[in-house]
């Protein structure tokens, strides 16, 4: 009995992860494409409808999530042991906050659409980007302040905060970094 209760345990826990294993080679996009073959139609589907770089959105990605379909901010602790929530509503591939995904779901009719897929996440990044585009005038094409602005929303980005956080910046930097490397990469293999 016991051993019956431990396989079935294992072919659930199997089972919850099929599908939602993360790239293997993270630094190079071509490696990522060629691990999840199906993502290619669904970057060249984003560019196409928003007129956003597919290296871009995976930088997004690999920044927000490490490509993880269900990651989470890290929980809160009351007293430092007892876990009181996260730190955000932030989830899935591109981290949305549950509000921010409501206002895109609204405004493209995707009701069913989901933060652990990553067509709806690379759909959503399009999205965000084009909308940063019109509130805050930065180009798509702008990496840097595109990933400032949608880290800090388009309210947040516009009051400048960002400006006394190096750690922010660093990130943004980086994630910058990371699309033009990208970018470099996708020409071999899109």
């Amino acid at each position: 009995m016991v051993k019956y209760l431990a396989c079935m345990i294992l072919i659930f826990v199997s089972s919850c992860s099929v599908g939602t294993r993360v790239p293997a080679d993270q630094d190079n996009a071509c490696s990522i494409l060629k691990d999840k073959r199906s993502w290619k139609k669904y970057l060249n589907r984003v560019e196409k409808k928003w007129d956003v770089k597919p290296s871009l959105v995976l930088s997004f990605i690999k920044t927000e999530s490490n490509f993880r379909p269900r990651a989470r901010t890290p929980r809160k602790y009351f007293l430092g042991i007892v876990p009181s929530g996260r730190i955000s509503s932030a989830y899935g591939y591109a981290q949305v906050l549950d509000g921010t995904w409501e206002r895109y779901e609204k405004s493209n009719n995707r009701r069913f659409a989901r933060r652990t897929k990553f067509s709806d996440s690379v759909d959503f990044i399009g999205w965000y980007v084009n909308e940063t585009l019109k509130i805050n005038g930065i180009s798509r094409n702008d990496v840097y302040h595109q990933y400032l602005a949608y880290h800090q929303g388009h309210k947040g980005f516009s009051t400048q905060k960002y400006k006394k956080s190096a750690a922010l910046k660093a990130v943004a930097k980086r994630t910058a970094d990371t699309a033009r490397i990208f970018e470099i990469q996708l020409k071999r293999c899109m």
